[in-house]
Parts: C-alpha cells; structure tokens; sequence
C-alpha cells in the first residue's frame, strides 16, 4: 500500500494536522509528516513532490495557511493528487488560506477541503488510496457503514424522546 504525505508549510500548523494522522492511523494507512515552506523552502518542497511517487507515496496533504501556496507548489512538481488543507489564522480564520488555494492554473489541480477539516483530508487520500486496494476500500466502507449505523441510531434516540 502507497503512503501519505502530510506537508505542512510550518510546525505551528501541527495541531490542525493531528486529526490527519490519527484518521489514517485508524486505516492503518502509513504516512511521514514533514515540514517544507512554499515560501521559505521552495527548492525542498518541489524536490519532496517530484521524489514522492519514488518513494512510495500515493498522495499528499499540503496543510498551510494564511498565502497558503504549498499546494500548489507541490502539485506543480508531481503527479500524485494533491489535497490541500487550508488551516484558520488569525486574519480572516482561514478564508485567506482556501482563497490562496482556489484559484490554481489549468493544469495544476489542487482538490480543496474545509478550514481545518484534517480529517476530511485524510479520508479523502485513503479512497484514493482504495482506488486499487481491496482491503482499504473493505475498510473504508466498514467505515461508511458504521456511520451510518450511528446516525440511524442517533435518529431513533431522538425521535423516541421528542416525537409526539
């Protein structure tokens, strides 16, 4: 199975990421963490991106804020999907970051979640992962099924309580 990288433009933006980590941990999906600066390493980060398929990556998460560029500078040096996961600052909480990222040249998708949806990041690398993998896919549908399971039954508790 390919890995993820989880890309962040600085180590303050660590504690959004955690939910990344601790959603693919949960599908036993392996990833490295690393810290690369579209601004401050540009030569580290695109060389990080055009290694990565190489070195057993299948997809990465660029986590960043404020002139949230390192999706796009990791997506202009590779091949591999790049899920960009804009973080809330302190000017705009966030709509800065997701405005940074929206608007990418023809060519160079970037897919885009919510502000601080690590989580979300990290779900959407595992079904890309399960593209091809018949474990990951059994897992992630488990997955699927459980939260189903758990809405239905939070729908009875409260219609059992409060229906009249």
């Amino acid at each position: 199975m390919r890995k993820v990288a989880i890309v962040m433009g600085s180590k303050s933006d660590f504690d959004k990421a955690k939910p990344a980590l601790e959603t693919l941990d949960g599908f036993g999906v392996k990833y490295t963490l690393r810290v690369l600066s579209a601004h401050r390493t540009p030569d580290e980060a695109a060389e990080f991106a055009h290694t990565a398929r190489q070195n057993g990556y299948g997809a990465i998460i660029a986590v960043a804020g404020k002139a949230a560029h390192l999706g796009g500078v990791l997506a202009a040096a590779t091949t591999l999907p790049v899920v960009a996961l804009p973080v809330s600052t302190s000017f705009l909480d966030g709509l800065d970051s997701v405005l940074s990222i929206l608007p990418m040249p023809s060519g160079i998708p970037v897919a885009v979640v919510g502000v601080n949806a690590a989580a979300n990041a990290a779900l959407l690398c595992v079904r890309m992962l399960a593209a091809d993998d018949d474990k990951l896919t059994a897992e992630y549908e488990k997955y699927v099924a459980d939260m189903r399971s758990k809405t239905l039954a939070d729908d009875a508790q409260l219609c059992e309580k409060y229906s009249k």
